[in-house]
């Protein structure tokens, strides 16, 4: 599981096909789509819509552009989303056979979407899942209430290896013992520090490992082995309500 970036790309093709919300990963969540994907458009179009969609200056093109979402063209998530994580799991590099498992493994949460698989055909959208619309409200929210059911039944018993960010990971919570959370951390004289970059990256990293490693990895020791290729790794047990820990320990070299 994967949070999107804030960064997006659209697509070079200006002349491919435009979004088909019936097509995307979770079908029966095409009703929520197009309320949300309605709802943002017209927050798009307002006065205060800078202040509702809570961005800088910068990207209020990317606002602009919210407005023409439903004739805007499309491509395969994966392609759209273009921040740290993304970049670091190098997907271009992906063969065919690596490509179908992602497919068949890999979602990308999205505060426009709710969730979409890896090669779902979205548009570039600005509209991060802590923004709350006129209508629908504060997203976190409504894509929780929505996303528990139809994710638990696509989930079912597997592992989960959850690389999302905090505010995406609120949205829907497997049960705590078939989740592996993953965790970066650089160290220095012993003392562990998170830098955002770069735990974006490795998780995008270790993402773009699981997909290229022999064969698809089932269990958490079959996570860690792979991570270890990498990192220093510990693992830290289910407790309560907390999943599994995976931290992905680098060494501080930026003072060498």
């Amino acid at each position: 599981m994967l949070p999107p970036s804030e960064g997006k790309t659209p697509p070079a093709n200006n002349q491919a096909e435009v979004l088909d919300v019936d097509s995307l990963t979770l079908p029966s969540l095409a009703p929520e789509r197009r309320q949300v994907l309605q709802d943002l458009i017209s927050a798009s179009e307002r006065k205060d819509a800078q202040q509702l969609l809570r961005v800088g200056d910068k990207v209020m093109d990317e606002v602009a552009a919210n407005q023409g979402l439903r004739q805007a063209p499309t491509a395969p998530a994966h392609q759209i989303y273009t921040g740290v994580l993304f970049d670091a799991l190098a997907t271009e590099s992906l063969t065919t056979e690596q490509r179908k498992r992602a497919e068949t493994t890999v979602m990308i949460f999205s505060g426009l979407f709710g969730v979409t698989g890896f090669t779902d055909r979205i548009p570039a959208y600005r509209c991060a899942i802590d923004v709350n619309l006129p209508k629908t409200g504060k997203l976190s929210s409504f894509w929780k209430e929505r996303l528990a059911a139809p994710l638990k039944e696509q989930v079912q018993n597997q592992l989960v290896v959850d690389c999302r960010s905090a505010s995406y990971a609120r949205t829907f919570r497997p049960d705590p013992q078939q989740t592996l959370a993953v965790n970066s951390f650089t160290e220095r004289d012993g003392r562990r520090t998170v830098v955002t970059h770069f735990a974006k990256a490795a998780r995008g990293k270790l993402t773009g490992m699981l997909l290229r490693a022999a064969s698809p990895p089932q269990t958490i020791d079959d996570v860690a082995d792979i991570a270890s290729q990498e990192w220093q790794v510990e693992v830290r047990p289910a407790a309560g309500n907390t999943p599994h820990q995976l931290d992905l320990i680098s060494a501080d070299r930026s003072a060498e």
